[in-house]
């Protein structure tokens, strides 16, 4: 394929949008006749920050979001869904790998801005949904923020089993440091400094069009998108849309993206054959809303780690489902694999589960009888059920993102002296401690928590089945200043 740079020299003076255009074959007329293959197609759209409360089907006030709304009305809405970490890239990596960061050697946040990161990649061992999907005859897609370690040889998206990319490396940055604001199609260059604010709708015409090509093989597109990450940069249409500030103007225009993919499966008589997942990274920073739980991002507080989670598919997910039953992003690996009629490996421990009875409405029980809360590398909290218990910390045991409070961000417990229990069928935002009540539970989490430990590591534990991350201290930032 002729690389995009070259294209660019030989047509000369084309614009940023227009080669964007051309990247994503917006020209190419979607196909409108009914689709042989009955495979699924699957689609995740995941979002960045996005806080529980910050959709209307989940409360929101200020900002609308028909569309998405439209999708929980039309499947299940999950009110218990878990992220197992409450920053961007281990979050990532556990979504990709149905497995704990931890477990994965992906435990922190990427910041190759900084020397110590410059070899942190996600590891080119590990097996992801799209790597899984392939045998079956699925072609993936990925586009928008990767955030984890692009550059690092053996952690692109296309080595991590997708067979097209559009996006740039991590957060967008408005000092444009490095290639942070690169815009990238594979391996190619397509703009060294795009704007943010034309990235939603580029990402969003590539979809569409992908969606239409080869209609007689199945897809797997994973959306990746950077709203509502800072910063807040809604395109043209959608500045002033909302009540609520640049903010809500950013989840509208999300809301609005996810509408356009949803008419393009209808329009290409896709709908009913097509899986759809809408979820968020983690939970929310101070400009968002949790929903009434308390912390939000770079925390271990329910706030950091329940977000909003949607799944729609037609025919096969009723309509009208709302559960409260614990479910987690790790799952939809072998959720995927289960509809595509492909095989888990067996050569390493998957930690998500089969949800698929549970979508159906066919049971209400948990596949997980318990799951951890890890922030970076340090364990601080273990949940079974409607029991949670906080694990005591020092300021040492916490990542640097955690390690001092901010005026407008709630961290939850930067330090604790002792362990804290708390039950969240009573108490969802984690403010009355109950220890002294259930000693015999208190004792058990904190069996399972030195189990755990054992097995996926900590501050100073290495794991028996922990991929150790290539990244010295990792809970620490690195002292040198940025490079400007």
């Amino acid at each position: 394929m002729e690389s995009i740079l070259n294209i660019v020299q030989r047509i000369g003076g084309v614009s940023l949008v227009l080669l964007i255009a051309l990247v994503a074959g917006c020209a190419t007329k979607t196909e409108k006749k009914e689709v042989a293959q009955k495979t699924p197609n699957i689609i995740v759209i995941f979002a960045d920050d996005l806080g529980y409360g910050d959709i209307g089907c989940y409360g929101a006030e200020g900002i609308k979001t028909p569309h998405l709304d439209a999708l929980a009305a039309g499947g299940f809405r999950s009110t218990d869904f878990f992220v197992p970490a409450n920053v961007c890239s281990p979050s990532r990596a556990a979504l990709l790998s149905g497995r704990y960061p931890m477990r994965a050697g992906y435990p922190v946040a990427t910041r190759p801005d900084y020397p110590k990161y410059k070899e942190y990649g996600f590891a080119a061992e590990e097996v992801t949904i799209p790597e899984l999907l392939k045998p079956a005859g699925y072609r993936s897609l990925m586009v928008g923020k990767w955030h984890l370690g692009m550059n690092v040889e053996g952690s692109h998206p296309l080595d991590a089993g997708f067979d097209e990319y559009l996006g740039i490396p991590r957060n967008y940055d408005p000092q444009g440091r490095g290639d942070n604001n690169t815009l990238y199609h594979n391996r190619d260059v397509v703009s060294e400094s795009v704007e943010c604010e034309i990235l939603t709708s580029a990402y969003t015409d590539k979809v569409v069009d992908f969606m239409s090509e080869k209609r007689d093989k199945p897809f797997f597109i994973y959306v990746s998108h950077h709203i509502v990450h800072n910063p807040l940069l809604p395109s043209e249409k959608f500045k002033g849309s909302s009540e609520y500030g640049p903010y809500g103007d950013f989840v509208q225009e999300l809301d609005h993206s996810t509408g356009r993919i949803m008419e393009a499966l209808r329009v290409a008589q896709l709908e009913k054959n097509t899986l759809v997942v809408f979820t968020s990274d983690n939970g929310p920073t101070w400009k968002g809303a949790t929903g009434g739980l308390s912390g939000g991002k770079y925390c271990t507080m329910e706030g950091g780690h329940r977000v909003p989670g949607i799944f729609y598919w037609p025919g096969k997910i009723p309509a009208g489902q709302t559960s409260n039953t614990l479910i987690s992003s790790m799952d939809l690996l072998p959720l995927f694999c289960d509809v595509a009629g492909v095989d888990l490996p067996t050569d390493r421990k998957i930690d998500g589960k089969n949800i698929l009875d549970l979508l159906k409405g066919n049971t209400t029980k948990s596949p997980h009888e318990f799951t951890y809360y890890y922030n970076g590398t340090n364990l601080q909290a273990v949940r079974k059920g409607k029991w949670k218990l906080h694990l005591a910390r020092s300021v040492r045991d916490q990542p640097f993102w955690s390690k001092k409070g901010h005026p407008k961000v709630d961290k939850g417990f930067i330090t604790l002296d002792e362990d804290r229990l708390y039950n969240l069928e009573d108490d969802l935002a984690e403010k009355v401690n109950v220890a002294e009540q259930y000693p015999e539970v208190v004792s058990r989490l904190k069996e399972q928590a030195a189990v755990i430990r054992a097995e996926l590591g900590d501050v100073d534990v290495i794991g028996t089945d922990q991929r150790v991350p290539n990244l010295e201290a990792p809970q620490e930032r690195d002292p040198i200043e940025l490079k400007k």
